[in-house]
Order: structure tokens, then sequence, then C-alpha cells
């Protein structure tokens, strides 16, 4: 049996934001081919529901773009009104890619020499 090791997303793949309105969207594109895959089974839009549960979105949409190794997310009211009507700037595009990159995902020990950043 081989060994699954896990790790943050932002291990696997960066991310691009967005927003408009009372809308996020996020990008998620894999550092590898190998690991859009994975990232494209673990990574689904009720999981991602789940991680924002605090920002209580109405709607996640995911977006495959296999061709490219990527997603897209498009979270609806997430953005406390929009960046015009928030009182707070941290709950813009990017603090919320950085938020979604740090969701755990499991990586076969065979797929290890493809991620990004620190070992161990």
């Amino acid at each position: 049996m081989s060994a699954v090791f896990t790790v943050p997303l932002w291990r696997a793949a960066h991310g691009r934001t967005g927003d408009k309105g009372n809308r996020s969207n996020i990008s998620v594109i894999a550092w590898s081919e190998a690991l859009y895959p994975l990232i494209e089974a673990q990574i689904t839009p009720e999981r991602v529901a789940a991680h924002f549960r605090h920002r209580a979105p109405s709607r996640v949409v995911r977006h495959l773009l296999p061709r490219l190794h990527a997603m897209n997310f498009v979270l609806d009211e997430v953005l406390d009104g929009g960046v015009n009507d928030a009182l707070n700037l941290d709950s813009h595009g990017k603090a919320l890619s950085f938020h979604l990159l740090e969701l755990a995902l499991e990586i076969p020990a065979h797929l290890v020499s493809h991620l990004r950043g620190p070992s161990g």
C-alpha cells in the first residue's frame, strides 16, 4: 500500500482572484498536470462551500478548465455586500483565495515530487 500525505492546497496549486459586486471568483491552478486530477476530485463545490461557511455563500459553482489544469469557483454573496459596501477589507478576493488554498489535499507518495514549497 502506498503512503498518502496530507498537505495544504497551496503546495499543489496557486490561485487567482477577482470580485465584482457581492461575488468572488477564485481560480485554482495546479502547479503540475499530474496533480490536477487529485485537485479536481477533492476540491469540490460542496467542500469549498463548507470551507467558506463563515462567509455564508448563497451558492458555489465550479467551472473546470482541464486543458489549463485549473478550475474557477464562483462564490455568491460572500463580500459583505460588495467592495464598495463592505467595512471589512480582508473579505475581498485575494484574502479569500489564500483561505481557499489552506484546504487539505491528500497526495499519494508517488506525486510528492510535484509539490511546491517546503518538504517535511
